[in-house]
């Protein structure tokens, strides 16, 4: 009995990883054990630093805080303490969104957190 093996699968599978390959280096992009290795790494590379990309952002708002905050003769620490002991509902996004762009908005918010104990 010949052996049976869906040919028309295996290359529907192989040219979906090349596909996906294309504009790699070498031969990354075109032979398919290689291919399939570098995709794999790639893709974990993809999800790790989806991830990682939050925190990134968060900590370029911070310095954005912080360097919008020691203007005005504040630290971060100090600065987002006050903000929160007087219950303003801004985050940090918004916070340095302010501190970059409109610096009298943020210098009012600084205002009124200024005087809390």
């Amino acid at each position: 009995m010949p052996r049976s093996v869906n040919t028309v699968a295996a290359k529907r599978r192989r040219k979906k990883v090349l596909n996906q390959t294309k504009g790699y280096f070498g031969a990354r992009k075109n032979v398919f054990s290689v291919a399939k290795n570098s995709l794999e790494k790639g893709l974990l590379y993809a999800y790790r630093d989806r991830r990682k990309k939050k925190g990134e952002f968060r900590s370029l708002w911070i310095q954005r805080i912080n360097a919008g905050a020691r203007i005005h003769g504040m630290s971060y620490s100090e600065f987002i303490g006050k903000v929160h002991k007087k219950g303003l509902l801004l985050n940090k996004k918004v916070l340095a969104d302010l501190a970059m762009n409109h610096p009298k908005a943020f210098e009012a918010v600084v205002e009124k957190v200024r005087d809390v104990k």
